[in-house]
């Protein structure tokens, strides 16, 4: 019995320490939005009185209100167009055989082992001939394609059983009455997940947006950030200030979407 509360008491010191290594950043973070640019270079761990001042050097200097609604727009837009596009073509790839058809997802595949920095020329020479340079557009477009997603969809889609998908057929049900009517409310922890994994990419996206958005009232977040913390007098509390902006959203939808999500993971399903 000793030995069982030993290992216990040290599992749980250990989860303990792990919980405070996970949450410094965030604590960090929020405090330093309370401080001077001086005390957060010295590394000041208490709460300070300059918060007003940096929300006032924040909302003074920079559009904040308009890039944070860019990046809800477009992180938006691209959840929901990689949502449909890529579980369609997950359901076309499961539920429809052909000889092609494993052929032709193991290409697809093979191209998440391609470097985004060799297709950064090809996209952007292909944004600029579409006339997209410098629009959300053309960076919605071309995100809304996730090989990772419809790979995450597929292996959720072979536990789905196939004799639902028989019988509406032979009731006379079309593909996509069957796709929105049976398929997609039996997946909602998928979709969670799928969603909240792709909000994420899309919102913490740096390179790309930062070749396709040129001018200041298309950037987000995260290149407002970039643009913050490269000035010649950084203002450290203001950029914190930014941080936990940005960091809300993203903190909100996981908290929202968290049951879902742990289903979707696990590859259970939602009936």
């Amino acid at each position: 019995m000793k030995k069982i509360r030993l290992s216990r008491i040290i599992i749980y010191l250990f989860l303990i320490l792990m919980f405070l290594i996970s949450v410094f950043p965030f604590y960090w973070m929020i405090v330093g939005m309370t401080n001077s640019a001086v005390d957060v270079i010295k590394g000041k761990m208490t709460f300070g009185n300059q918060f007003f001042h940096n929300a006032k050097v924040l909302f003074s200097n920079y559009d904040v209100k308009r890039i944070f609604f860019n990046s809800i727009k477009i992180s938006t837009l691209t959840v929901l167009g990689s949502l449909a596009i890529s579980s369609m073509a997950a359901y076309g790839f499961e539920f429809y055989p052909s000889k092609a058809r494993e052929k032709t997802y193991a290409i697809i595949l093979l191209s998440m082992m391609v470097p985004f920095a060799a297709l950064m020329i090809p996209l952007f020479r292909l944004i600029v001939k579409l006339n997209l340079l410098n629009t959300h557009r053309g960076l919605i477009l071309t995100s809304l394609a996730s090989v990772f997603i419809i790979f995450f969809f597929r292996q959720s889609f072979k536990s789905f059983p196939k004799e639902i998908i028989q019988a509406a057929r032979v009731d006379g049900a079309g593909e996509f009455k069957i796709f929105t009517s049976i398929v997609v409310p039996s997946m909602k922890s998928t979709y969670a997940a799928a969603a909240i994994y792709s909000f994420m990419t899309s919102w913490n996206a740096y390179l790309w947006p930062l070749i396709i958005l040129q001018s200041d009232k298309q950037k987000t977040m995260t290149l407002l950030i970039s643009s913050m913390s490269s000035a010649y007098f950084p203002e450290y509390g203001a950029i914190m200030l930014a941080i936990v902006i940005a960091t809300l959203p993203m903190i909100i939808i996981f908290f929202t979407l968290q049951n879902y999500f742990v289903q979707g993971m696990t590859g259970s399903l939602k009936q």
